[in-house]
């Protein structure tokens, strides 16, 4: 969720004081990069999911409070919607059968947060988008009480100066709305997976990960309805990005970067980004605090950097810079937001091994990859691998343009199964997740497809689109808990 504020608004005394301390703090960061003062004994990887909840009917619940309070577990919190919480997963190593272990792990721990759930009215849905949220689901209290959230809303469409207008063209289907808040950004639930980096590894690993964007989206789509509309395979990410978009037309217009943004170009440094960050982007939440980074580095200690990593939470990079402090030292990671919810454990640990795996071997290649594809070509990638999920053609170098599944089979799983090796990973974990990789690619199906196949099912049998949604979204729900992967579901007879 971020890191909490206290305010809910600001001066514009303070947005000058916030940019001046994010300059001091990006100052340190250099000195720091410069002396190599940064933890990394042995890489840990790290997991959130974002999830919603439902009522019987599988409508959208406003009772992330309650909810919360029943579960009682510190690694659930509250995320922007009433009908959002997010779990948070402690860091571990992919060593071994460590990936087993997770995926027992939050299977259990899930299946307990979906019973304290249900005491107080509530079902867990792992999606990209849930299906069945409407326009009329924000017409009244949605927010969750939490001075982050107000702030940032107010933030954004104080800096748009207007209504936030979602325009999103699917292959047969348009999304025309005006909204007077972020609230459909509520509607997007991701998976974060975390990666500890070596400074002097960290360019790598971000080109690395920029370029398996495209076909991560084209393998793991799972948001193909929103507002009642089908739009793209992962309309989440087009939604996030018009939800929180800061610019009037007049900004697009002159080229104006968005705060949901893919990045411009291959970086040579973590200070790249984090520099790009102040030169192009307004502070939103301008809380400063009382740390002095100089002194505390001077005196031999780590600073926090608290106002550098609070503005860089709201620049929404599919792939973060994240520095962090844990027991008196800093690390790095890359953040990699790309991912939607869902569908079951097995295809979220999935999809992770299939980008840890590949990461590592693209990361580490002698001649990497990026210095032989434009940037421009891995953001068309990504944005074919969103609009059209399996079905997407993307370009690769050395290869040209390929079907996503094709590209997965012949030249992206090798590549994972050998950086999962390099991991430690034993040989049965690697073909037990790589398989379902494998798996979606020889059916065609991943979570849109399955999602789109079940509503023109439903509706072919008479139910209206509203109805179809729930209806799918029940035996979606249903199928989500026997933690099958997404391309063996059943779909509606």
């Amino acid at each position: 969720m971020g890191r909490e504020t206290s305010a809910r608004s600001y001066t514009r005394e303070q947005r000058a004081r916030f940019r001046d301390k994010v300059l001091s703090d990006l100052d340190v960061l250099e000195q720091m990069l410069a002396r190599d003062l940064f933890d990394f004994d042995e890489p840990m990887s790290g997991l959130e999911i974002e999830l919603n909840l439902v009522d019987e009917n599988f409508e959208p619940r406003m009772q992330n409070a309650d909810v919360l309070d029943a579960i009682a577990d510190p690694e659930y919190q509250t995320e922007l919607a009433r009908f959002n919480i997010e779990f948070n997963v402690s860091p571990r190593t992919l060593r071994g059968s460590n990936l087993l272990d997770l995926e027992r792990d939050l299977r259990a721990s899930l299946n307990k947060a979906e019973a304290r759930s249900n005491e107080v009215g509530s079902h867990i849905v792992m999606i990209g988008m849930l299906p069945t949220v409407t326009p009329e689901t924000f017409a009244g209290d949605w927010m969750s009480d939490n001075a982050r959230y107000e702030a940032l809303n107010a933030a954004i469409l104080t800096s748009r100066g207007e209504d936030i207008f979602l325009d999103i063209h699917g292959t047969s289907e348009h999304l025309s709305e005006f909204t007077g808040s972020i609230a459909a950004e509520s509607a997007c639930t991701s998976v974060q997976l975390h990666l500890q980096v070596s400074p002097d590894a960290f360019d790598r690993h971000w080109n690395a990960a920029q370029l398996l964007a495209g076909p991560q989206l084209a393998l793991a789509a799972n948001s193909p309805f929103f507002f009642g509309k089908h739009l793209w395979a992962e309309s989440r990410t087009e939604v996030f990005t018009q939800a929180t978009d800061t610019r009037p037309i007049e900004l697009k217009n002159q080229g104006v970067r968005p705060r949901v943004f893919f990045g411009e170009g291959w970086i040579t440094s973590i200070f790249d980004l984090f520099e790009e960050n102040t030169r192009y982007f307004p502070a939103l939440l301008p809380e400063v605090g009382d740390e002095d980074p100089q002194a505390i580095l001077d005196a031999g200690g780590t600073p926090a950097l608290d106002e550098m990593s609070l503005h860089n939470g709201t620049i929404y990079r599919w792939n973060r810079p994240i520095y962090d402090t844990v027991g008196g030292s800093a690390h790095l990671r890359v953040e990699n937001r790309v991912l939607p919810a869902g569908p079951t454990i097995i295809d979220t640990l999935a999809n992770a091994a299939f980008y840890y795996g590949t990461l590592r071997v693209l990361a580490e290649d002698e001649r990497p990859l990026w210095t032989r594809m434009a940037f421009s070509s891995a953001e068309e990638n990504f944005i074919a691998g969103a609009r059209f999920g399996i079905d997407a053609s993307l370009y690769w170098p050395g290869l040209g343009e390929m079907p996503a599944s094709e590209l997965t089979l012949r030249h992206l799983l090798p590549l994972a199964r050998e950086g999962l090796q390099r991991w430690g990973v034993d040989a049965g974990v690697i073909e037990r997740y790589l398989g379902v990789i494998e798996g979606r690619c020889l059916t065609g199906v991943n979570g849109a497809e399955w999602q789109a196949a079940a509503v023109r099912r439903l509706e072919a049998s008479g139910l209206d689109r509203p109805d179809a949604l729930r209806a799918m979204t029940a035996l979606y729900v249903e199928q989500m808990h026997t933690n099958a992967p997404v391309h063996t579901w059943r779909l509606p007879d």
